[in-house]
């Protein structure tokens, strides 16, 4: 087997991806796995694979697909197609074909850092592909949470207790150095320097790459620095467009959405939506997403914050801690085929992180730093927000919880109210 990924072979870290990807390749002709750049989609697709080509490498590969697809696409099933989306019409096309005339899962794992112009997956795909999406690592995968206290038995009802050792400094650091696969044995400083160089890519390279139109690599990094500014909070274009300020003045409302709309086609960008639920209250639910990018590295890299600045900042490092907290839920939610909002409504009552699993379960968390006072706060927030929430519609939450930086133990409180500490939070 090609090994393409950079990591020593044998090496292959688990992810959570990856059962979930066993699965879809038993049960669908292709599995399409998108994700940001350097967050493993290729070793991983290589695990399940028995054939390879790589399309951004590969030129022959290339050339030849665009000639005649069945000379490339011909390989021993399952077959890795890596980038697919640099020739996205002419793979999607073959590979629908021969999975039609094949008529036998797990053809194909198609593997792409970038979501084609003409979103070629709504083309009668349905039934024949499965969709995965492959983040940067949890804390989980990359070995520093026990998962004790994993979403899976808190959705389930269960209320496991566990202990956890990070500190609010290691906290900081793993922020800092990000999920990145390929960063996890560089040294701290090397791996911010790494983040920082992959954020200029995107400004300088890949934005104008991807769809062929000229965008300011300046003003694109400034937009990069305006939403690792307003990182977990709700998205408000108008701000974003005042904070890009240069000599030309501030950037145009239009602008900046083809820039977010860029952003989130490299899979830089994602936003957590609102959660829309039934309520008893006479409240209205807000209805704006918050801003994340696809790892808080990122973010830390755009406005040069190492570990020391964030705990110099402790209200930037919430947001970032929040911005993690989003990161690890979304894959651990993958098992369980759920979905990840927050909750606002018009009496100002907010919740960071609703759990909506496919079965209907739900559970809501707060994320907090650490500190008693934080969490008795988060826990009474919670409680309130149970009482407006019309369980006779949406059932009862199977768990409420806070989820903290620090605070060494994992547990339940006398109100119900389950503390979960983020070094022990899993899938």
């Amino acid at each position: 087997m090609v090994n393409k990924s950079n990591e020593p072979a044998g090496h292959y870290r688990p992810r959570v991806l990856d059962d979930v990807l066993k699965l879809r390749l038993e049960s669908a002709g292709a599995v399409l796995i998108e994700g940001p750049k350097a967050c493993g989609k290729t070793f991983t697709g290589e695990q399940f694979t028995t054939s390879q080509v790589y399309l951004d490498t590969d030129h022959g590969a290339l050339e030849a697909l665009r000639i005649d697809p069945s000379l490339v696409l011909n390989g021993k099933p399952p077959q890795l197609v890596d980038e697919w989306q640099l020739e996205a019409t002419r793979v999607w096309n073959h590979v629908r074909s021969e999975v039609n005339r094949r008529a036998t899962p797990g053809q194909y794992v198609l593997t792409g850092s970038a979501v084609p112009e003409d979103d070629t997956r709504r083309h009668t795909g349905a039934g024949r592909f499965a969709r995965l999406i492959m983040r940067p690592m949890s804390l989980f995968e990359s070995g520093h949470s026990s998962g004790a206290m994993s979403f899976t038995a808190l959705l389930a009802g269960e209320r496991p207790t566990a202990t956890a050792g990070l500190t609010l400094p290691d906290v900081a650091k793993l922020i800092v150095r990000g999920g990145w696969p390929l960063n996890l044995p560089l040294p701290l400083r090397a791996a911010a320097q790494a983040n920082a160089d992959y954020v200029r890519t995107v400004a300088e390279v890949d934005i104008s790459r991807l769809d062929g139109i000229r965008r300011s690599p300046t003003l694109v990094q400034r937009l990069i620095q305006a939403l690792a500014r307003n990182i977990a909070m709700e998205q408000k274009v108008a701000r974003l467009a005042a904070e890009v300020e240069g000599e030309e003045g501030t950037l145009a409302r239009t602008t900046v959405y083809d820039f977010l709309e860029a952003l989130r086609r490299l899979l830089i960008l994602e936003e957590q939506p609102p959660w829309s639920t039934h309520l008893r209250s006479r409240a209205t639910l807000r209805t704006a997403s918050r801003t994340h990018l696809i790892d808080p590295s990122l973010a830390a890299a755009a406005v040069g914050a190492g570990p020391q600045r964030l705990l110099d900042d402790l209200n930037y490092l919430g947001l970032l801690f929040e911005s993690l907290v989003v990161r690890d839920a979304r894959v651990y939610a993958t098992t369980l085929d759920a979905t990840i909002h927050h909750y606002r409504d018009s009496d100002s009552l907010e919740v960071d992180l609703i759990v909506q699993a496919r079965d209907g379960a739900w559970g809501a968390f707060e994320v907090k730093l650490g500190g008693e006072k934080a969490i008795d706060d988060a826990a009474i927030g919670l409680l309130k927000f149970a009482t407006k929430v019309d369980t006779a519609k949406v059932g009862e939450p199977a768990v409420l919880g806070v989820i903290t930086a620090t605070g060494g133990y994992g547990y339940t409180r006398e109100d119900g109210v389950v503390v979960v500490p983020i070094g022990a939070l899993g899938p």
